[in-house]
Protein backbone atom coordinates (compact mmCIF):
# COMPACT_ATOMS: atom_id res chain seq x y z
CA UNK A 1 0.00 0.00 0.00
CA UNK A 2 1.23 3.45 -1.10
CA UNK A 3 0.48 6.27 0.86
CA UNK A 4 -1.14 8.85 -0.70
CA UNK A 5 1.05 12.26 -1.55
CA UNK A 6 -1.04 15.73 -1.32
CA UNK A 7 -2.28 16.12 -4.85
CA UNK A 8 -4.35 12.71 -4.28
CA UNK A 9 -6.40 14.27 -1.47
CA UNK A 10 -8.94 11.89 0.09
CA UNK A 11 -12.43 13.45 -0.08
CA UNK A 12 -14.73 12.31 2.52
CA UNK A 13 -18.37 13.92 2.27
CA UNK A 14 -20.49 13.44 5.20
CA UNK A 15 -24.18 13.80 3.74
CA UNK A 16 -27.96 12.93 5.06
CA UNK A 17 -30.55 15.49 4.03
CA UNK A 18 -32.29 14.40 7.50
CA UNK A 19 -30.97 16.78 10.17
CA UNK A 20 -30.11 15.25 13.79
CA UNK A 21 -28.36 12.49 12.05
CA UNK A 22 -24.79 13.50 13.44
CA UNK A 23 -23.10 14.21 10.51
CA UNK A 24 -20.83 16.97 12.50
CA UNK A 25 -19.97 15.36 15.69
CA UNK A 26 -18.83 12.43 12.90
CA UNK A 27 -16.69 14.76 10.51
CA UNK A 28 -15.66 16.73 13.86
CA UNK A 29 -13.72 13.36 15.16
CA UNK A 30 -13.03 12.21 11.36
CA UNK A 31 -10.74 15.31 11.25
CA UNK A 32 -9.18 15.01 14.70
CA UNK A 33 -8.66 11.45 14.36
CA UNK A 34 -6.83 12.23 10.80
CA UNK A 35 -4.86 15.04 12.49
CA UNK A 36 -3.64 12.67 15.15
CA UNK A 37 -2.59 10.10 12.84
CA UNK A 38 -0.20 12.86 11.61
CA UNK A 39 -2.24 13.76 7.87
CA UNK A 40 -2.91 17.26 6.34
CA UNK A 41 -6.57 17.54 6.69
CA UNK A 42 -8.75 20.23 5.79
CA UNK A 43 -12.57 20.76 6.09
CA UNK A 44 -15.34 22.60 4.62
CA UNK A 45 -18.34 23.67 6.14
CA UNK A 46 -21.07 23.38 3.66
CA UNK A 47 -23.92 24.27 6.04
CA UNK A 48 -24.44 28.08 5.70
CA UNK A 49 -26.91 28.63 8.06
CA UNK A 50 -26.36 26.52 11.47
CA UNK A 51 -22.68 25.92 10.78
CA UNK A 52 -22.46 23.55 13.31
CA UNK A 53 -19.07 22.18 12.07
CA UNK A 54 -17.62 25.72 12.26
CA UNK A 55 -19.00 26.91 15.50
CA UNK A 56 -17.09 23.53 16.35
CA UNK A 57 -13.82 24.69 15.24
CA UNK A 58 -14.28 28.26 16.62
CA UNK A 59 -14.95 26.45 20.32
CA UNK A 60 -11.72 24.90 20.04
CA UNK A 61 -9.16 27.64 18.65
CA UNK A 62 -11.26 29.26 22.01
CA UNK A 63 -10.00 26.80 24.24
CA UNK A 64 -6.81 26.34 22.82
CA UNK A 65 -6.14 29.99 23.64
CA UNK A 66 -7.80 30.18 26.88
CA UNK A 67 -6.27 26.74 28.30
CA UNK A 68 -2.75 26.98 26.41
CA UNK A 69 -3.43 23.50 24.96
CA UNK A 70 -2.08 22.10 21.70
CA UNK A 71 -4.98 21.00 19.78
CA UNK A 72 -4.46 20.16 16.41
CA UNK A 73 -6.88 22.00 13.86
CA UNK A 74 -7.84 21.32 10.17
CA UNK A 75 -7.37 24.05 7.51
CA UNK A 76 -11.08 24.84 7.95
CA UNK A 77 -13.81 26.66 5.40
CA UNK A 78 -16.95 28.06 6.00
CA UNK A 79 -18.49 27.75 2.24
CA UNK A 80 -20.09 31.42 1.75
CA UNK A 81 -23.65 30.97 0.05
CA UNK A 82 -24.19 32.57 -3.14
CA UNK A 83 -24.31 36.49 -3.22
CA UNK A 84 -27.64 36.42 -6.42
CA UNK A 85 -30.83 36.05 -6.27
CA UNK A 86 -31.42 33.90 -9.30
CA UNK A 87 -31.59 30.49 -8.79
CA UNK A 88 -29.16 29.43 -11.96
CA UNK A 89 -26.93 31.73 -11.86
CA UNK A 90 -26.75 31.24 -7.60
CA UNK A 91 -25.82 27.41 -8.80
CA UNK A 92 -23.44 27.79 -11.31
CA UNK A 93 -21.70 30.47 -8.99
CA UNK A 94 -21.41 27.68 -6.38
CA UNK A 95 -20.67 24.95 -8.52
CA UNK A 96 -17.48 26.85 -9.75
CA UNK A 97 -16.49 28.38 -6.50
CA UNK A 98 -16.26 24.48 -4.69
CA UNK A 99 -14.81 22.84 -7.67
CA UNK A 100 -12.37 25.55 -7.04
CA UNK A 101 -11.93 25.48 -3.28
CA UNK A 102 -11.54 22.00 -3.88
CA UNK A 103 -8.85 22.20 -6.18
CA UNK A 104 -7.01 24.56 -4.36
CA UNK A 105 -7.32 22.11 -1.08
CA UNK A 106 -6.19 19.23 -2.81
CA UNK A 107 -2.72 20.53 -3.39
CA UNK A 108 -1.80 20.77 0.43
CA UNK A 109 -3.61 18.13 2.18
CA UNK A 110 -3.83 14.39 2.45
CA UNK A 111 -8.00 14.77 3.37
CA UNK A 112 -10.42 16.89 2.42
CA UNK A 113 -14.07 16.93 4.95
CA UNK A 114 -17.33 18.16 3.63
CA UNK A 115 -19.61 18.57 6.01
CA UNK A 116 -23.97 19.07 3.91
CA UNK A 117 -26.25 20.04 5.16
CA UNK A 118 -29.02 18.13 6.54
CA UNK A 119 -31.43 19.21 3.93
CA UNK A 120 -31.51 18.63 -0.44
CA UNK A 121 -30.13 21.45 -1.78
CA UNK A 122 -27.88 22.10 -5.03
CA UNK A 123 -24.86 22.55 -2.54
CA UNK A 124 -25.06 19.10 -1.01
CA UNK A 125 -25.70 17.62 -4.34
CA UNK A 126 -22.83 18.92 -5.86
CA UNK A 127 -20.80 18.23 -2.49
CA UNK A 128 -21.19 14.40 -3.41
CA UNK A 129 -19.99 14.59 -6.70
CA UNK A 130 -16.63 15.06 -5.50
CA UNK A 131 -16.79 12.07 -2.64
CA UNK A 132 -14.35 9.27 -2.56
CA UNK A 133 -15.81 8.17 0.56
CA UNK A 134 -19.62 9.24 1.28
CA UNK A 135 -20.62 8.16 4.93
CA UNK A 136 -23.76 8.88 5.67
CA UNK A 137 -24.91 8.87 8.98
CA UNK A 138 -28.65 7.48 10.52
CA UNK A 139 -30.30 7.02 13.46
CA UNK A 140 -30.89 3.49 13.88
CA UNK A 141 -34.96 3.89 13.13
CA UNK A 142 -37.40 3.30 10.58
CA UNK A 143 -37.59 7.27 10.69
CA UNK A 144 -34.39 7.35 9.34
CA UNK A 145 -34.51 4.69 7.15
CA UNK A 146 -37.15 5.66 5.13
CA UNK A 147 -34.82 8.02 3.63
CA UNK A 148 -32.87 5.09 2.22
CA UNK A 149 -35.49 3.31 0.62
CA UNK A 150 -39.76 2.72 0.80
CA UNK A 151 -40.82 0.10 2.94
CA UNK A 152 -43.96 -2.28 2.86
CA UNK A 153 -45.28 -1.10 6.84
CA UNK A 154 -47.34 -4.94 6.85
CA UNK A 155 -44.06 -7.20 6.06
CA UNK A 156 -41.04 -4.79 6.21
CA UNK A 157 -39.94 -5.49 2.99
CA UNK A 158 -38.01 -3.09 0.85
CA UNK A 159 -39.57 -2.18 -2.31
CA UNK A 160 -37.22 0.45 -4.16
CA UNK A 161 -34.61 2.84 -3.27
CA UNK A 162 -35.68 6.25 -2.22
CA UNK A 163 -35.16 10.11 -2.57
CA UNK A 164 -32.23 10.48 -0.82
CA UNK A 165 -30.43 6.76 -2.77
CA UNK A 166 -31.86 8.12 -5.80
CA UNK A 167 -29.81 11.22 -5.38
CA UNK A 168 -26.38 9.77 -4.19
CA UNK A 169 -26.77 7.18 -7.57
CA UNK A 170 -27.21 10.41 -9.60
CA UNK A 171 -23.97 11.64 -7.92
CA UNK A 172 -22.38 8.12 -8.46
CA UNK A 173 -22.68 8.76 -12.36
CA UNK A 174 -21.42 12.11 -12.57
CA UNK A 175 -18.27 11.41 -10.57
CA UNK A 176 -17.94 8.81 -12.97
CA UNK A 177 -18.07 10.76 -16.27
CA UNK A 178 -16.18 13.69 -14.44
CA UNK A 179 -12.73 11.85 -13.53
CA UNK A 180 -13.76 8.11 -13.82
CA UNK A 181 -13.67 7.34 -9.88
CA UNK A 182 -15.50 5.78 -7.80
CA UNK A 183 -17.90 6.48 -4.43
CA UNK A 184 -17.35 4.04 -1.45
CA UNK A 185 -20.60 4.65 -0.10
CA UNK A 186 -21.03 3.92 4.07
CA UNK A 187 -24.34 3.58 6.10
CA UNK A 188 -23.20 4.46 9.91
CA UNK A 189 -25.94 3.30 12.07
CA UNK A 190 -26.12 5.64 14.66
CA UNK A 191 -27.62 5.67 18.17
CA UNK A 192 -27.69 1.92 18.54
CA UNK A 193 -29.39 0.35 21.05
CA UNK A 194 -26.86 -2.22 23.71
CA UNK A 195 -30.01 -5.04 23.33
CA UNK A 196 -30.98 -7.12 20.49
CA UNK A 197 -33.96 -5.73 20.19
CA UNK A 198 -36.57 -6.83 17.28
CA UNK A 199 -36.51 -3.13 15.38
CA UNK A 200 -33.01 -3.20 15.52
CA UNK A 201 -33.31 -7.03 13.81
CA UNK A 202 -35.70 -5.52 11.42
CA UNK A 203 -32.95 -2.41 10.61
CA UNK A 204 -30.12 -4.49 9.41
CA UNK A 205 -31.98 -6.63 7.58
CA UNK A 206 -33.62 -4.03 5.65
CA UNK A 207 -30.16 -2.49 4.90
CA UNK A 208 -28.75 -5.86 4.11
CA UNK A 209 -31.25 -5.88 1.68
CA UNK A 210 -31.08 -2.44 -0.01
CA UNK A 211 -27.47 -2.61 0.47
CA UNK A 212 -27.56 -5.48 -2.11
CA UNK A 213 -29.36 -3.11 -4.63
CA UNK A 214 -27.67 0.44 -4.53
CA UNK A 215 -24.34 -0.83 -2.92
CA UNK A 216 -23.51 0.18 0.21
CA UNK A 217 -21.54 -0.69 3.42
CA UNK A 218 -23.12 -0.87 6.60
CA UNK A 219 -20.75 0.36 9.72
CA UNK A 220 -21.34 0.47 13.71
CA UNK A 221 -21.58 4.33 14.53
CA UNK A 222 -21.19 6.03 17.52
CA UNK A 223 -23.95 5.30 21.17
CA UNK A 224 -26.52 7.62 22.41
CA UNK A 225 -23.75 9.05 24.67
CA UNK A 226 -23.74 12.62 26.38
CA UNK A 227 -20.03 12.96 25.99
CA UNK A 228 -20.43 13.34 22.88
CA UNK A 229 -22.27 16.60 22.78
CA UNK A 230 -20.42 18.10 26.30
CA UNK A 231 -17.47 17.80 24.07
CA UNK A 232 -18.87 20.17 21.38
CA UNK A 233 -18.77 23.03 23.80
CA UNK A 234 -14.86 22.28 24.36
CA UNK A 235 -14.40 21.95 21.04
CA UNK A 236 -12.75 18.32 22.07
CA UNK A 237 -13.14 14.97 21.36
CA UNK A 238 -13.10 11.76 21.87
CA UNK A 239 -9.30 11.45 20.81
CA UNK A 240 -8.21 14.65 23.15
CA UNK A 241 -9.14 12.93 26.09
CA UNK A 242 -7.02 11.45 28.58
CA UNK A 243 -7.33 9.03 31.59
CA UNK A 244 -6.62 11.99 34.02
CA UNK A 245 -8.74 14.87 32.68
CA UNK A 246 -8.56 18.18 33.29
CA UNK A 247 -11.56 18.93 36.54
CA UNK A 248 -14.20 20.52 33.78
CA UNK A 249 -14.05 17.52 31.66
CA UNK A 250 -14.59 14.54 33.99
CA UNK A 251 -13.14 10.96 32.42
CA UNK A 252 -15.24 8.00 32.41
CA UNK A 253 -15.23 4.26 31.15
CA UNK A 254 -18.05 5.80 28.98
CA UNK A 255 -14.82 7.73 27.53
CA UNK A 256 -13.52 4.79 26.47
CA UNK A 257 -16.07 2.95 24.77
CA UNK A 258 -17.07 5.89 23.19
CA UNK A 259 -12.53 6.25 22.06
CA UNK A 260 -13.43 2.68 20.77
CA UNK A 261 -16.32 3.71 18.09
CA UNK A 262 -14.23 6.40 16.79
CA UNK A 263 -11.41 4.68 16.16
CA UNK A 264 -13.43 1.24 14.99
CA UNK A 265 -15.18 4.08 12.34
CA UNK A 266 -11.96 5.22 11.09
CA UNK A 267 -10.65 1.73 10.85
CA UNK A 268 -13.79 0.88 8.67
CA UNK A 269 -12.91 3.81 6.15
CA UNK A 270 -11.21 1.09 4.88
CA UNK A 271 -8.35 3.59 3.34
CA UNK A 272 -4.96 2.21 2.76
CA UNK A 273 -3.28 5.67 3.81
CA UNK A 274 -4.90 5.09 7.52
CA UNK A 275 -4.56 1.58 7.77
CA UNK A 276 -1.28 2.07 7.70
CA UNK A 277 -1.20 4.04 10.43
CA UNK A 278 -2.74 2.04 12.73
CA UNK A 279 -5.17 3.18 15.55
CA UNK A 280 -3.40 3.02 18.82
CA UNK A 281 -1.36 5.95 17.57
CA UNK A 282 -4.02 7.51 17.86
CA UNK A 283 -4.85 5.82 21.52
CA UNK A 284 -1.10 6.67 22.85
CA UNK A 285 -0.09 10.32 21.35
CA UNK A 286 2.06 11.48 23.31
CA UNK A 287 1.39 15.33 22.54
CA UNK A 288 -0.08 17.55 25.06
CA UNK A 289 -3.68 16.90 24.98
CA UNK A 290 -6.86 18.40 26.02
CA UNK A 291 -7.66 18.03 29.74
CA UNK A 292 -4.08 18.73 30.41
CA UNK A 293 -2.69 22.06 30.83
CA UNK A 294 0.49 22.52 29.12
CA UNK A 295 2.93 25.00 32.17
Amino acid sequence: MVIQTPSQAHIIVLGNEKGGSGKSTVAMHVAVGLLRLGFKVATIDLDTRQRTLSRYFENRSQRAAEYDENLPQPQHHTFQKSKYDARSVASNDEAWRLGEMIGQLRLGNDFIILDCPGMDNFLAREAHSYADTLITPMNDSFVDFVLLGDMDARNKRVLDPSIYSDMVEEQRSRRSLRDGGKIDWIILRNRLSPLNARNKQDIEDALAALSDRIGFRTVGGFSERVIYRELFLHGLTMFDTIEDASEDIPYSASHIAARGEVQQLLEALNIPAILQRTAPVIANDAGPKAGKRVA
